[in-house]
This record gives C-alpha cells, sequence and structure tokens, in this order.
C-alpha cells in the first residue's frame, strides 16, 4: 500500500508489547517507523525491531519521547501515533490526498475518535468527542497527528511535558491550521473499562481544565496517574 510520500511514523512506548502487534501491522513498511521507548521491561524494543521499527530509547514521559522521534525522523512528513491506537484501512490514501489536495506543509491532519468497544457508551463518548473537535478544535494525541516538520518546527514541536504534549501542541497549531481526515483511529478501550466510562471521562476533563486554568502539567500527571 506504498504511498506517495515517504512517512516519519512515530509511537511512543512504555510496555506497550501487547499493542505493538496490531499497530505495526497496518503501518507502510515504505515508511520510517520510529518506536520510542521509556524504559519498558516487558520485550516491547525487541518485538518492534523485529518489525523493522526502528528504535530509540528515551527517558519516560510522553512529551520527551514524541520530540526525541521527532528529532530524529528522517522523513519530511511526520506522523504521531499512540501505541494502542490504529488508523484504520485508509488512512494512508487519506495521508496522501491531505498532502496532494491541500497546503498540506501549512496544515496539520488528524483522524476521526474511535474505540475498539461495542457498548453504547464508547458510541456516545465517540460523539462527544467528535462534539469537542468540531467546536473547540481539539483533536487529542489518540487522534494522531499528522505534520509537516516545516510546521512542526514552526510552532516549537512538542515539550517536555508528562501530560497534556498534544493538548499543548494543538493550542499553538490553531484552528485554522488541522483539519480531520475521514477516516478512523481506533484506540483500545481499556482505560474507561478498567476506570470507568464516566469516571475516565470526569478526569480526562478536570485535567483538560486543569491545563488550561494553568495548572502545571507535573501536577496534573500526578492527578492522572502517572
Amino acid at each position: 500500500m506504498s504511498g506517495l510520500l515517504r512517512l516519519s511514523v512515530i509511537i511512543p512506548t512504555l510496555n506497550a508489547a501487547g499493542d505493538l502487534p496490531a499497530i505495526l501491522g497496518v503501518l507502510d513498511p515504505a515508511d520510517e517507523v520510529i518506536v520510542v521507548d521509556g524504559g519498558s521491561s516487558d520485550g516491547g524494543p525487541a518485538l518492534a525491531r523485529s518489525r523493522g521499527a526502528r528504535v530509540l530509547e528515551s527517558p519516560p514521559g510522553r512529551g520527551v519521547q514524541l520530540a526525541n522521534g521527532a528529532a530524529a525522523a528522517t522523513a519530511d512528513w511526520l506522523l504521531f501515533l499512540h501505541a494502542d491506537t490504529v488508523p484504520a484501512a485508509g488512512w494512508r490514501e487519506a495521508v496522501d490526498d491531505h498532502v496532494r489536495t491541500t497546503d498540506g506543509t501549512g496544515k496539520a491532519a488528524f483522524f476521526r475518535f474511535r474505540l475498539d468497544d461495542p457498548s453504547p457508551q464508547a458510541r456516545r463518548l465517540e460523539r462527544l468527542v467528535a462534539a469537542r473537535v468540531r467546536l473547540f478544535s481539539l483533536p487529542y494525541g489518540d487522534q494522531g497527528l499528522l505534520i509537516h516538520r516545516d510546521l512542526y518546527n514552526r510552532v516549537g514541536g512538542y515539550r517536555p511535558l508528562p501530560l497534556m504534549e498534544d493538548v499543548d501542541l494543538v493550542w499553538r497549531l490553531g484552528g485554522r491550521r488541522l483539519t480531520g481526515l475521514a477516516v478512523d483511529a481506533v484506540t483500545s478501550a481499556r482505560r474507561w473499562r478498567k476506570d470507568g466510562w464516566l469516571g475516565r471521562s470526569a478526569l480526562n476533563l478536570l485535567c483538560l481544565t486543569l491545563f488550561r486554568l494553568g495548572t502545571p502539567a507535573p501536577l496534573i500527571a500526578r492527578l492522572y496517574g502517572r
């Protein structure tokens, strides 16, 4: 399924061996896949290498890991993905279309949010996320981020935050430099199943509110449980 351009796909990991086969299995082998590991003890880095990924060791913290991956990437286009988020069929064509039919270097793109859960709670959450994105131009990291290196550098890239690094970057991009792709990114729902649909969603909203009010990200990370 080789696309029109070469991507550097950057995936931060920490004990994500159970997630990696699914995401690595849908990526284009012609692309550069960089797994940035924050100190896993589950064999994830070795698994990633066996699947052809380039593995970097990094201090833990998603913001630091993403920034290190971007710095090491060699392609002009960067695609940031969480390890437990798998782009659905047609993702590569949507990426190529974004680059071909828009001023791609001036706009970043993201996928639609979907959960790998059949429950009504999952569908309601997906609708709420779609409304958040539509009203506030605020996709989270589990929707992926496709961005040209020039734009990434222009807005300052990922900052070394332990939490909210995705929101921080999206706010600096602004809604006029963001566009949605008509393809799902399917994320694991295990956090919601573990913590409860209402409890997990309320915690996410609380963290966002605190960050918006200027609370330091390390304090929010403690609340979040990282």
